[in-house]
């Protein structure tokens, strides 16, 4: 298969595209259009190629004549061959993926990220940075309260089956090895075999799941990635921290750089809304994890303690070192007198691998060994490196070893916080079973069930397994009170240790925050929970559902205002307060580059901490490869430190008082335009007609439901993510922009428009946000989707406000095409785009044929296609959800 890096007369969109890169592109599709070929003969090669040449000719020219005849061509495939076609594109695009993540690694391994990079988004320029405007001093105790807290989340906007998904990463193998085999070896040529053969298996691998995962299946696939991932990246996270901050001394003497970061995750513990997860879900959930990190640091110690063949003639251990032996020896007799037998003179050697063994009893559950809990193996572990260190060992003291502390201080035995949610109309149901008195439905009973679930993990993890508990569409203060109560009905004086998070979705919501946390603060729970933690709060703030619920422009207003209304009444009330950020991979639900949002943030916002929700496909995207998951680590990281530095704070305070007129203006005139489209009489049914959000629905994506009832006809009952989905399917992406162009022009001054976007990053954020959404919108294939409906008025105002938003966002940001100022983004996006036309247009053709079957026999083909098409398009586009 030709690539579009291949084609000639493409100087606008080759120009800078990597050599590296570009060869990549080319012998991965060379090697799909022989795999193609083997599999359907010349003529599936042939029948491809001729849509790909449409489409690009179409994207290029005027469009009209090229598009229908690529419309043509689509139509005249058999079902079968219509199949085999969508199947090949989406293939493409999952090895062009795997190109970019490769190249993108290649660039990161190559770049500088020494101690001398200066970089604002690395963590050795940031400090720099921070030192410069508040001092030494005031840097490092900034430093010490670093949190960067990431939340995995199973929401299902990750498309591809994880057989898919292990087929590439083998072909990822494959492209490494072709990196450093010589192009004319024998080994250059078992490369190009294998990936010829995984490529092939990929080929031949369903894109559809054919049942849906369960809960703990998506656990399972969230453990994949601490095993190959974050388990090795974080502690060098913190190494290269740790040589930045004492050049000469990191690695021989105590580390300087704080263990900042905490891992949490929904998966397993969200129940709003997913009727398959259960207190026992939740359980086993959290003993899978505990399972893997448990794994991880036996393996780990019981490596280091193999290398540590230190003799104790040349380093003695210490007396500390010799009393833990002693104490071993009476814990674990066995086990300390098989390890003291082989190592009679190598005590830091022997105390370590009893350590190790301690850690794999704490995993089996064998409680006469097993540790009490992560504090009792660090404390431990620092009597090693103390006896190391005053040996003269130190390189072995502080080098792998203290990696291992870091990685217990970070992961614990629990590995991640398991946090649970809930709907507070589910909670306000079951306390009122409750107080009702006699015998309690399912519901209830399963709701009590989580909270005698939580204490068994805090017992048996320690309290920091699972102690959040966030309460979905928090609407006053008793919603929060109910947790408590509802807690103390399941277990009384037993109840767990709680903190009730508020989770703030809707407009209205969002506005009534200050006075619910007002109310919150008078609930005599709380105020036991602030003494105990030194006044800590933490908020959760939804981006997906305000911005369906007002739309995307007014959404980013009132959570910005939000935000800014609830640090100064943490500041107000001695509260020690964390925003946890409910954001996902695209733009309708908060999604775009995530570090630049937040420096964004209102003052006093961030204060060094940073919590968000990774979703979906983001989570292989952001932590799948280990390069540039420790890239997206740093620049978060830098991103928290330097929120808070004087600097920013004063920018973003200057522009929110110099700009405020303006976001009430856009805020007004957008949420009307908004408005006018979804609560137009029969939207909701109109907009599952255009888009394939029915379909979509039957996609095995994930183990929640896609909607919370029944009926499209209200979106209230639609969640956020097939209502973002749905729209990106459909090349609108109208959750991403939709009112801001008839808002620009409302204001309709260019020169005070351009001066936000100079001064404002909150505006500036989200004219860059939409002009990248809008390059991936394409108005002749929207044209298309919005035929399938009956009603021309609402399909001219998608239209008219598209075309309305292009031009005013470029006129705002003065370029004189989308994505000017970010060329290596635009150059993607051009790339990729008549590929993805081609897909859509058959997509188009199963929708089409779907609205005519109305649940016939004949639906079965079309949906087969669609389904298939739905797979690609999110490959080509990717972040969709």
């Amino acid at each position: 298969m030709s690539t579009p890096l291949e084609e000639p007369g493409r100087d606008v969109v080759r120009g800078g595209v990597a050599d590296a890169l570009r060869s990549d592109v080319s012998l991965l599709g060379s090697l799909l259009g022989r795999i193609l070929t083997e599999a359907g003969g010349p003529e599936l090669l042939h029948d491809v190629e001729s849509l790909r040449g449409l489409a690009i000719e179409a994207y290029e020219g005027d469009g009209r004549v090229s598009i229908e005849a690529a419309e043509e061509l689509v139509e005249s495939f058999t079902p079968t061959r219509a199949e085999q076609v969508a199947r090949a594109f989406t293939v493409y695009f999952h090895l062009v993926n795997l190109a970019e993540e490769h190249h993108r690694v290649r660039v990161l391994r190559s770049r500088d990220t020494s101690k001398t990079d200066a970089a604002s988004d690395t963590l050795p320029g940031a400090l720099a940075r921070l030192v410069d405007e508040v001092g030494a001093d005031e840097a490092a105790a900034r430093l010490q309260g670093l949190r960067f807290h990431p939340v995995l989340t199973a929401h299902p906007t990750e498309a591809r089956r994880r057989a898919v998904a292990s087929a590439i990463r083998r072909i990822s193998e494959q492209l490494d090895r072709h990196d450093v085999v010589r192009p004319d070896s024998s080994a250059a040529i078992e490369v190009h075999r294998r990936m010829l053969e995984e490529i092939d298996t990929l080929w031949r691998t369903s894109p559809i799941r054919t049942t849906r995962p369960t809960p703990l299946d998506e656990v399972r696939t969230a453990m994949s990635i601490f095993d190959q991932t974050l388990f090795e990246v974080v502690p060098r996270v913190y190494r290269m921290l740790d040589d930045a901050l004492q050049p000469d001394a990191a690695g021989v003497a105590p580390a300087a750089a704080p263990a900042f970061m905490r891992l949490g995750t929904w998966i397993g513990g969200d129940r709003d809304g997913n009727p398959f997860v259960t207190a026992d879900t939740t359980l086993e959930a959290a003993r899978i994890a505990s399972e893997h990190v448990l794994f991880g640091l036996e393996r780990a110690a019981t490596r280091i303690g193999r290398t540590l063949t230190i003799d104790s003639s040349d380093t003695p251990a210490s007396a500390d070192l010799k009393a833990l032996w002693e104490r071993q020896s009476e814990l674990a007799g066995a086990v300390a007198s098989q390890i003291g037998t082989r190592a009679p003179h190598e005590p830091h050697r022997r105390v370590l691998l009893v350590v190790a063994s301690r850690i794999a009893a704490t995993r089996t559950g064998d409680k006469a060994l097993a540790y009490s809990g992560p504090e009792e193996l660090i404390a431990e572990l620092r009597v090693i490196q103390s006896s190391l260190s005053a040996g003269g060992a130190r390189r072995s003291a502080y080098g792998e070893l203290q990696a291992l502390v870091w990685q217990v201080q970070t992961f614990g035995f629990h590995l991640a916080e398991l946090e649970v949610r809930q709907h507070s109309k589910v909670h306000r149901e079951t306390l009122a079973e409750v107080r009702a008195g006699g015998e309690l439905g399912d519901m209830s009973q399963e709701v009590l069930a989580v909270f005698r679930t939580i204490k068994k993990l805090q017992d048996t993890y320690g309290v920091n397994a699972s102690r959040r508990y966030i309460v979905s569409f928090t609407q006053s203060a008793q919603d929060l009170a109910t947790v408590y109560e509802l807690a103390d009905a399941a277990l009384g004086a037993d109840a767990p240790v709680l903190d009730a998070v508020p989770l703030f979705e809707t407009f209205a919501d969002l506005e009534a925050s200050v006075d619910i946390l007002n109310g919150m603060l008078e609930l005599p729970a709380v105020q036991a929970r602030l003494a105990a933690t030194g006044r800590k709060v933490e908020v959760m703030l939804g981006y997906s559902d305000s911005s369906k619920d007002v739309g995307p422009v007014a959404a980013a207003l009132a959570l910005d205002t939000a935000q800014a209304r609830i640090s100064n009444w943490a500041a107000e009330n001695d509260i020690v307060l964390t925003l946890f950020h409910g954001r996902g991979g695209a733009l309708g639900r908060g999604g775009g580059p995530a570090n630049e949002a937040v420096m964004a943030q209102p003052p006093g916002s961030v204060d060094g901490r940073f919590k968000l929700t990774e979703q979906g496909e983001v989570i292989f995207a952001q932590y799948g490869d280990q390069s540039i998951a420790e890239r997206h680590i740093e620049q978060m990281a830098a991103a928290a430190l330097l929120a808070s530095a004087p600097a920013n704070e004063e920018a973003n305070r200057v522009a929110a008082a110099e700009f405020r007129s303006l976001a009430g203006r856009l805020d007004e005139t957008s949420r009307a335009r908004f408005f006018e489209l979804v609560k137009a009489d029969g939207f909701a049914p109109w907009f599952a007609q255009v888009t394939p959000m029915e379909e979509i629905g039957l996609l095995a994506l994930g183990s929640r439901p896609a909607r919370r009832g029944l009926s499209v006809e209200s979106l209230e009952d639609l969640r956020a993510i097939p209502w973002v989905f749905s729209w990106t399917q459909a090349r609108i992406n109208l959750t991403g922009w939709f009112g801001l162009g008839t808002a620009l022009k409302a204001v309709g001054d260019i020169d005070e428009l351009r001066a936000a976007y100079a001064r404002w990053p909150l505006f500036a954020a989200m004219i860059d946000n939409v002009e990248m959404s809008l390059a991936k919108t394409d108005v002749r294939l929207a044209e298309r989707y919005l035929a399938l409906g009956s009603r021309d008025d609402l399909r001219d105002l998608v239209l008219d406000e598209m075309a309305l938003t292009r031009e005013w966002v470029l006129r705002t940001s003065g370029n004189g095409e989308l994505l000017e100022r970010r060329p290596v983004l635009q150059r993607a996006v051009r790339l990729r785009s008549p590929y993805v036309d081609a897909l859509s247009l058959l997509q188009l053709r199963a929708l089409r044929a779907l609205r005519s079957a109305e649940g016939s026999d004949a639906a079965a083909e079309p949906l087969r296609l669609l389904l298939f098409t739905v797979n690609g398009v999110a490959a080509g586009l990717q972040n969709t959800g």
